[in-house]
């Protein structure tokens, strides 16, 4: 492919996008005459979504949200670090501000962060990332060890993840707060699965789990 060949396709790419969107506006209209306005006016979600940043997971399509219903933050293998200031301000937010009544930490079978660490090989900058689930396989090492299908570990080790970046969303002030005294949010773990486009929940015990971290966690106390 020239040079030119390829910018023509550049300029296709990025004009079908305004195409789609001038298309969906019209839709959107047609449906609802003050869906914009009432868009406008502010938002109120229900929902905080903390996924992963592959390309294939829209949160709202899967979930059949619309536009409004959910804080959505994703990052490589949807990791919730206590250290990276960009998902804690997220959290923060959506609980204290937006007053989400649910916060989903959803992660998918084939993620390749989630891979990558499972591989033993230096991966440069993705190395402090990706620590973060090779913990996750150190604390769960026994059960993991005995999985002898590698599929099957790796896709373990995907809900695992799921589940102790839960764990962490429930050991930050915000959460522990808002909980203690409104009653919400409460913190659920996913996993999205390509085979068949369903969402597995995990039953993340979110009360069980709180009173367990609250013995070192604690941060209710003003």
């Amino acid at each position: 492919m020239s040079t030119d060949d390829v910018s023509k396709y550049l300029q296709q790419t990025h004009d079908s996008v305004f195409a789609k969107n001038k298309a969906w506006a019209a839709q959107k209209l047609g449906e609802d005459p003050a869906f914009f306005e009432k868009l406008a006016a502010g938002q109120e979600p229900e929902y905080l979504w903390i996924g992963c940043s592959d390309s294939r997971i829209p949160a709202e399509q899967i979930t059949g949200l619309e536009p409004g219903q959910a804080f959505v933050h994703r990052n490589i293998a949807n990791l919730v670090c206590n250290i990276d200031v960009n998902v804690m301000a997220v959290i923060n937010y959506a609980v204290e501000h937006l007053h989400v009544k649910h916060i989903v930490v959803c992660g998918h079978y084939g993620c390749g962060g989630v891979k990558a660490a499972m591989t033993p090989k230096d991966l440069g900058l993705l190395n402090p990332w990706l620590r973060n689930i090779r913990d996750v396989y150190r604390l769960h090492e026994a059960e993991l060890d005995v999985i002898s299908d590698e599929a099957a570990r790796y896709d373990r080790l995907v809900e695992l993840n799921v589940v102790e970046q839960c764990r962490n969303v429930i050991k930050t002030a915000a959460v522990q707060k808002s909980y203690a005294t409104r009653g919400f949010p409460i913190v659920h773990g996913w996993v999205f699965d390509f085979r068949d486009g369903l969402l597995k929940d995990l039953s993340v015990d979110f009360k069980t789990i709180l009173q367990d971290i609250q013995k070192i966690y604690n941060l209710t106390e003003q």
